[in-house]
């Protein structure tokens, strides 16, 4: 899993370049009209991370590699877009590639800055994103059913992944999100249909800064997508500090009550939503952080960083953060007896610090 996508998506003039300019520290179009951004804007962001920074104090002149997180800055969608309002259809295609969609929704009021529907109502807004994504699944389904049912004639074993597609096909009927209604083995299974509302979504509301500390305000928007995960974010905040030095950042940051950055916020979010961690390699040459879904095995994690290492996996040597951490040195530790030496089947944890034994 060498990167995590995340299509940043939501109405017109909602703040979406200004976000994507903030979290990737890029300078891209972040227009007061509709369609400023007519192909996604990609950045890649290195995932925060300061157990690197820590690890890499242990190995002077090591070269510090974080993960990374793709992030697509996609054409702001009108009511309309699943027919090809406001050139829909191409802004849609983009979102099938993302694995996780992260809609910006707006809060804020400006009359300095068009909505395009005139007034500020974040559950409307919200409303216009999910039907046009329905729509456009329901089209794709429509088309797939005719033929999935003279298919399922002629071959028994294709049933079931009709009624599957029925199914979804109904609850997209009734406004309901696949995401939510499906459990994983039927989202799998659908996964070659590349439905949108298959996709997780995370919800970022932007608010302005006098919001930032209002937490009755705040509640009523994270129970309006519950149990969608929801981050309140200032677009405009976070475009300032983005402009200052690390240290002037976090102080201005922590003035406002804030712990996290917009992008470790949305990094957390993503995290999670999409059930993935963290584990570490460390050495002279360099110290790195590997993405992995939650539950990986040693060998599948081993392949993360080659396939040779997985088809010729031994076993994997695993010393916790913290321990290495406090006894300074891989050798300080395997003295200490905190090494354990694991094999394939060892579920990995967040933080694992690994050096892996194969043979090719």
């Amino acid at each position: 899993m060498s990167s995590i996508s995340c299509g940043l998506v939501g109405l017109p003039n909602v703040g979406k370049s200004t976000l994507y300019n903030s979290l990737t520290k890029n300078s891209v179009l972040a227009a007061n009209y509709p369609f400023a951004t007519i192909e996604p804007n990609v950045g890649i962001v290195a995932v925060p991370d300061s157990r690197l920074e820590q690890l890499a104090e242990l190995f002077p002149g090591s070269k510090i590699v974080p993960a990374i997180i793709k992030l697509l800055d996609i054409a702001g969608l009108v009511k309309g877009a699943s027919t090809g309002e406001g050139l829909g259809n191409q802004f849609l295609s983009h979102i099938r590639s993302v694995a996780v969609i992260v809609e910006v929704v707006r809060t804020f009021e400006d009359n300095n800055v068009a909505h395009v529907n005139q007034s500020i109502d974040p559950k409307r807004d919200i409303d216009i994103i999910s039907t046009e994504l329905a729509l456009a699944d329901l089209d794709s389904l429509s088309r797939r059913l005719g033929q999935m049912e003279k298919e399922a004639k002629s071959n028994p074993k294709l049933k079931h992944m009709l009624e599957l597609t029925q199914k979804a096909y109904s609850l997209l009927g009734n406004g309901q999100q696949l995401y939510t209604q499906l459990n994983q083995e039927e989202l799998k299974q659908l996964a070659d249909l590349q439905l949108l509302s298959t996709k997780p979504v995370i919800y970022v509301f932007n608010v302005d800064e006098n919001s930032l500390n209002n937490k009755e305000s705040q509640q009523l928007l994270i129970d309006m997508v519950s149990p969608s995960p929801a981050l309140l974010v200032c677009a405009k905040l976070e475009s300032e500090l983005a402009a200052l030095e690390d240290y002037d950042a976090k102080e201005l940051r922590e003035s406002y009550g804030l712990h996290h950055s917009g992008l470790e916020s949305l990094v957390i979010a993503a995290y999670k939503t999409l059930g993935l961690q963290s584990f570490l390699t460390a050495g002279e040459k360099e110290v790195r952080a590997w993405t992995v879904r939650s539950g990986s095995t040693a060998q599948e994690a081993a392949g993360e960083i080659h396939g040779d290492m997985q088809r010729g996996f031994i076993a994997a040597d695993i010393v916790g953060f913290s321990d290495l951490i406090m006894f300074g040195s891989w050798s300080a530790c395997r003295s200490a007896g905190k090494v354990r030496t694991e094999g394939k089947d060892y579920k990995m944890q967040d933080g694992d610090v690994v050096e892996f034994k194969f043979n090719v």
